[in-house]
């Protein structure tokens, strides 16, 4: 079936405006940071899977950062274990260690290596103690309240932050023309695995690759102002003030943070996208207006 003529100019007119965009970023590296929706959703996980390899095929470099925070709870509820989670983030001992291994590492990361491979691509899939990719340091929660002296120190067992990262194995990959996908599992000096927020290992990678862009896949339009409209086109100074009035808070506040840390480390730009919208980060990427909010330093 032939596009009518309205229909055909408009395609036209969306591949002329991806065209100044593609020859900006040609050979430059963008990180992704893949969750949310877009990861449950069927049609939607596709609709990603060929938008990056259509990125890979026109020579920018993507660079997949996954989550997997509802298939690990699904498995654990299978196996009998119950989740717990302390000021929104999963307690792990050693038990759950093992399961968010099997399921970030092997379930989720090899499914979104088939999804791409089956778009044409070329991925990896790789967890953070591939290649000494990721060093993990033991994340503590403190505590504090009116009727303690010291703030409490809280043990949730197997959870990291990022210490240090080598990228060479993910430079290699993409040198041979390769998309990694990596699990966001880091190994600490005591050789234990540990779980790390898929956002902050996005961000710190971002930042190491000298990237161009990253792009947090969120399950919101971005970021909302106190009226609920979309605020775009921000700068640190705004960020700031934004989290000192309390717009940036709860669940939003972290991402924030890491692109923010990612901005002010020389990664270029850096978008809090709705993964809700098919074909977001094309949108995001070669279109004017965007489908999130987009922080530059």
């Amino acid at each position: 079936m032939s596009l009518d003529q309205k229909a055909a100019t408009r395609v036209a007119q969306v591949l002329s405006e991806a065209l100044p965009y593609i020859r900006r970023f040609r050979g430059k590296t963008v990180v992704v940071k893949f969750g949310g929706n877009a990861m449950v959703d069927e049609a939607l996980k596709s609709g990603f899977a060929r938008d990056i390899v259509l990125m890979r095929t026109v020579g920018i470099n993507p660079v997949v950062v996954h989550g997997g925070g509802p298939q690990i709870g699904r498995v654990l509820e299978k196996v009998g274990k119950e989740s717990t989670f302390v000021e929104g983030m999963r307690v792990t001992d050693s038990e759950t260690m093992d399961v968010v291994e099997m399921v970030l590492g092997g379930l989720v990361n090899k499914e979104i290596v088939n999804l791409i491979t089956r778009q044409g691509g070329r991925a990896v899939g790789l967890t953070g103690k591939d290649g000494d990719l990721i060093r993990a340091r033991k994340l503590t929660l403190r505590r504090g309240s009116p009727e303690l002296e010291e703030p409490e120190i809280i043990d949730i067992g197997h959870v990291g932050e990022v210490a240090s990262i080598d990228a060479s194995v993910v430079d290699m990959l993409v040198s041979g023309g390769f998309i990694p996908v990596i699990a966001p599992i880091g190994v600490g000096e005591d050789g234990r695995s540990y779980n790390i927020n898929a956002d902050l290992v996005a961000g710190c990678l971002a930042e190491v690759l000298g990237a161009e862009k990253l792009m947090l896949l969120t399950n919101t339009p971005g970021l909302l102002d106190k009226e609920g409209r979309l605020l775009t086109g921000l700068g640190t100074r705004d960020v700031d003030r934004l989290i000192e009035d309390g717009t940036i808070h709860g669940g939003m506040l972290p991402k924030i943070r890491c692109a923010l840390s990612a901005v002010q480390a020389g990664v270029r730009a850096a978008h809090i996208v709705d993964g809700r919208v098919a074909h977001s980060v094309l949108v995001e990427l070669f279109t004017d207006e965007g489908v999130g909010t987009l922080i530059q330093a």
